[in-house]
């Protein structure tokens, strides 16, 4: 049903998962679609373009934008090139009344997020390495600009929801749940066996194979809660990780009082994105509505960070601070794309990582602008690499 209020959307990773569920509520409620962004996947952004007769695109490959004019030359849609053209296309686009939901996926996310606040662009993230890698930048941007950023992770959607009860000063703990992944419960033994295949199953979630892949080492989770700490202004300590299964309660926070809101729905990130795009106002509902009588239960376990350590080197990283988050965020992207392409073990991942990590905390910690964090990613990417050949 088509809904009125919605202001325009630029969606960037409209190929992706999240970009894609964003589209569909743009779809259903007849949200104005302003720009599209993706990576190479040319076909699929031309029809969007065409469906939603978009005013701009980029393509972060240059030669799919250099494609992507020959196919759009009948329109007057202009494409641009690179991770220079999307800053270009945000810059041009401006902030008045619209929202740029980021949906890029990894730390190619980072300038586009700045970019968006520098134009004064409301931003709906759901690009994670943006916080993960330097959230004080990205955090101190949007203060300045005075800009609120809208969480589009269904836990930080949740937790941003349920704030909403409370003054910041009152919040105790945060409770960030997770599904737990595939092998909630599998020992370190049989990890040794995991498969490409049975890690792309994730239980709850239909998600790209980067971040399906995070969410079985517990990854996601680390950098999840990375996020909450800048998003929220907490402390590491106030947050505690629980591991629920059913996925159908995102996040909860505890206030003083020891009163604990909690936000519910069927696990469905068009919800996330609609809220992103409605806040502080509600609309109809895009989701199916939750029955808990169907359900009948909810469970609760703390997670395992002896068999999944990432979580627990995820925790050190934004404790040491500075860039050794970014460190983390790029060995990951390395080790995790290395298995992808069966050239390391799922074990191996956790294990590159680790060490790449504990290789570069001691230069990384004390670095915190833009460039700096960039250079330790790059430094990592490269030791990761060296570590990687090792192995071969």
């Amino acid at each position: 049903m088509k809904q009125k209020g919605y202001p325009t959307v630029t969606v960037l990773g409209s190929t992706g998962s999240v970009g894609e569920q964003a589209l569909d509520v743009a779809r259903q409620t007849g949200a104005a679609v302003r720009a599209l962004c993706a990576n190479r996947n040319v076909r699929r952004v031309e029809e969007q373009a065409r469906e939603f007769r978009t005013q701009a695109c980029a393509m972060a490959d240059e030669r799919a934008a250099a494609d992507l004019r020959v196919r759009l030359a009948d329109t007057g849609v202009r494409v641009y090139a690179g991770t220079e053209g999307i800053c270009e296309m945000l810059a041009a686009s401006g902030g008045g009344d619209g929202v740029v939901l980021n949906a890029i996926i990894g730390e190619a996310g980072l300038r586009p997020t700045l970019a968006a606040l520098e134009a004064g662009a409301r931003l709906a993230l759901a690009n994670k390495e943006s916080l993960v890698c330097a959230g004080e930048a990205v955090m101190a941007l949007a203060a300045e600009k005075g800009i609120e950023i809208l969480p589009v992770d269904s836990e930080h959607c949740a937790i941003f929801q349920c704030l909403r009860a409370g003054a910041r000063g009152e919040i105790r703990r945060i409770l960030l749940t997770a599904s737990g992944g595939p092998f909630y419960g599998y020992t370190a033994e049989q990890l040794k066996e995991i498969t490409v295949e049975r890690a792309l199953a994730h239980p709850t979630w239909r998600m790209g194979a980067k971040i399906t892949v995070d969410s079985a080492t517990l990854m996601n989770k680390g950098f999840e809660v990375i996020e909450a700490v800048h998003l929220f202004g907490v402390r590491p300590e106030q947050i505690e990780v629980l591991v629920h299964r059913e996925s159908i309660m995102h996040s909860a926070v505890e206030y003083t009082d020891n009163s604990i809101i909690a936000q519910l729905s069927v696990p469905d990130m068009r919800l996330c994105v609609q809220y992103a795009l409605t806040h502080p106002a509600r609309a109809g509902a895009v989701i199916p509505q939750l029955d808990l009588t169907a359900l009948g239960r909810l469970s609760f376990a703390r997670p395992d960070t002896a068999t999944f350590p990432l979580l627990r080197v995820a925790l050190e990283a934004i404790a040491a601070g500075g860039a050794v988050p970014a460190v983390l965020n790029a060995a990951n992207e390395v080790a995790v794309a290395a298995f992808l392409d069966r050239r390391l073990s799922f074990c191996g991942i956790s294990e590159l990582v680790e060490e790449a990590v504990s290789r570069l905390r001691a230069s990384a910690a004390g670095v915190r602008s833009v460039p700096g964090i960039l250079e330790c990613d790059a430094q990592a990417r490269e030791l990761a690499e060296e570590l990687l050949a090792k192995r071969a």
